[in-house]
């Protein structure tokens, strides 16, 4: 055993190549011809294979030449270790998203809108017909960032105001702040003031990162407003539905606010603040950023947020997606 590491040292990946065509051809000269290599180079190659494993590997027999049991058993161990060579030399096999089994896993906020988050798996399911993708949501203690450095999250989709300076960074889409409210509110039937906003009662998303601010409140706080909340939710789906049943305001992207409008008796008022456009982009860890499975996923989210944004969601250009966060935000 004190000898292992000085003879692991010394095989070579000429030698196991050389070793991979003798065990297949059992005859030096087939191998040689093979390898393209002269005989007695060959020859040579397999005596210091004789000398590192302390076997023959090969024997003469009346048909040419046999493996020993110990070249026989040599035999799948060198043409795996030659296969992980290669794999490590010239990279991973190309990704086929038709007929990949693969597994994807993209973070959201409940905030986008449904019907995107439908054209993006439409998308997806008639290009990798095979795969799977698997959409996650997000709560307070959840750590998105460790989730993509570790891999278990592949992409993100955000809008946070200051999102981790170590993730890379593409824009996705802008979107307009609306207000939403039952349709029999109070201030429906007239334009929404000031005053008014600021007087409301106002439901809100519970953070989705321990101490800081969503865009709405992040953007008060700088103009040193501050509007009344009177309750929270975790889960934006479950705004419009709680609307209903009060008079309170929910300010939100209004492609949201249109889906549910569509769907419940619901109405949006322009906001009268001047919010700043919610500036939507997909986030990833540098582990995934060469990855050709990876970027093969991003380019189908990229392309459908950007294709088929509303009117009032207005895609962003691209940018180097080779980039760095901190490089895009100055």
């Amino acid at each position: 055993m004190a000898n292992l590491p000085g003879k692991c040292d010394s095989i070579d990946v000429h030698l196991l190549r050389v070793l991979c065509m003798l065990l297949t051809e059992c005859s030096v000269s087939r191998a040689a011809q093979r390898l393209n290599q002269s005989q007695p180079a060959v020859s040579t190659a397999l005596r210091r294979l004789r000398e590192l494993t302390g076997d023959a590997l090969l024997v003469r027999s009346k048909n040419g030449m046999t493996p020993t049991e110990r070249g026989a058993a040599l035999l799948e161990p060198v043409r795996q270790a030659l296969a992980n060579i290669e794999t490590i030399v010239i990279g991973q096999a190309r990704f086929d998203p038709a007929s990949s089994r693969r597994v994807f896993n993209i973070g959201t906020p409940d905030y986008l809108t449904p019907s995107l988050l439908g054209r993006i798996l439409a998308r997806f399911q008639k290009l990798a017909p095979h795969a799977e993708v698997v959409f996650h949501s997000f709560s307070p203690e959840q750590d998105f960032a460790g989730a993509l450095a570790s891999g278990t999250l592949d992409v993100v989709i955000g809008n946070w105001p200051n999102p981790p300076e170590q993730l890379r960074l593409s824009p996705l889409f802008e979107d307009e702040v609306v207000c939403m409210m039952r349709a029999h509110h109070p201030l429906a039937d007239r334009p929404l003031t000031m005053k008014a906003y600021m007087d409301a009662d106002h439901l809100a998303p519970t953070p989705y990162a321990v101490g800081q601010r969503g865009v709405i409140d992040t953007h008060l706080a700088r103009e040193r407003l501050k509007r009344r909340i009177v309750a929270r939710v975790p889960y934006f789906n479950l705004a419009p539905y709680m609307l209903l049943e009060s008079d309170m305001l929910f300010t939100c992207p209004r492609s949201f606010a249109e889906h549910f409008a569509r769907l419940l008796p619901i109405v949006l008022a322009r906001s009268p603040i001047e919010y700043p456009l919610m500036a939507f982009y997909l986030l990833w860890h540098d582990r995934a950023h060469v990855a050709e499975d990876c970027r093969w996923f991003r380019e189908q989210i990229v392309a459908v947020a950007r294709s088929e944004a509303t009117p009032h969601a207005r895609p962003l250009p691209a940018l180097p997606t080779d980039l760095k966060l901190a490089s895009l935000v100055g």
